[in-house]
């Protein structure tokens, strides 16, 4: 007996059908399923790109002359994840330790307030790698490490500097105006007039362009620390323990 085409297909269709999806019932999981599932958990934070070994390879004798610069100036401490980092890029590293070094070791800014600047740009902008750094060199200049002293500086509100008489605790005039400047540049850029008129009032010339600089500078700093979480501190706070 003779069986149409026709036939033949209306009945074998719905095995192709059923076959079809069965086969597709038993694909793995879609990488969106993954995904949905990795969101239950919080892996550690990692470093968005792989530190340059120690010693860093060098590829010419001006490469190896900007390592030499750059352990120069952190002797006697080992090369740091920040430099471990910018040495993809030896020029960048290269002006960048100029840069940093002269911040640090040829202005004549008192250390505390150098420090308690640097330390506020830290909080503003989450870089707990650089408070991490900074905020112990504060104290070590005669900053308290109590509600008075850095307290202060770790607060999450806004500092202005006619709120002063309530909220500076320990800070002196000095202090208080520094980390005032620092909040307002690095929250806002643009410095309101009285909050400059009353730096202006306690610093020399040279003392603000130091501030500014040092503000400016360490802004840079803290961005590029929290761009590529260099140090693996995204995600933490002040008052949690260095690693």
């Amino acid at each position: 007996m003779s069986i149409s085409l026709k036939h033949l297909f209306r009945s074998s269709l719905p095995h192709r059908l059923s076959s079809s999806y069965t086969r597709l019932t038993r694909l793995p999981s879609s990488p969106l399923t993954n995904t949905t599932r990795s969101l239950t958990t919080t892996p550690p934070t990692k470093m968005r790109l792989p530190y340059i070994p120690n010693p860093p390879p060098t590829s010419s004798d001006a490469e190896q002359a900007i390592v030499d610069r750059i352990t120069a100036r952190r002797a006697p401490r080992p090369l740091q994840p920040l430099d471990l980092t910018l040495l993809h890029s030896p020029p960048v590293a290269d002006g960048w330790n100029s840069f940093l070094g002269a911040i640090r070791t040829q202005t004549l800014l008192p250390a505390d307030e150098r420090e308690l600047a640097i330390s506020r740009v830290a909080v503003c902008n989450g870089a707990w790698y650089e408070w991490h750094h900074h905020a112990p060199l504060a104290v070590q200049a005669g900053v308290s490490e109590g509600e008075d002293g850095l307290g202060v500086v770790k607060r999450q509100e806004p500092l202005l500097i006619e709120e002063g008489d309530q909220k500076k605790g320990g800070l002196n005039e000095r202090q208080w105006a520094a980390v005032c400047l620092t909040d307002e540049m690095t929250r806002n850029v643009k410095v309101r007039d009285e909050t400059f008129e009353r730096v202006r009032e306690l610093f020399s010339e040279r003392e603000v362009v130091e501030l500014t600089a040092i503000i400016a500078c360490y802004n840079c700093v803290s961005r590029f620390l929290v761009a590529l979480d260099v140090g693996e501190r995204n995600g933490t706070g002040p008052d949690d323990a260095a690693h």
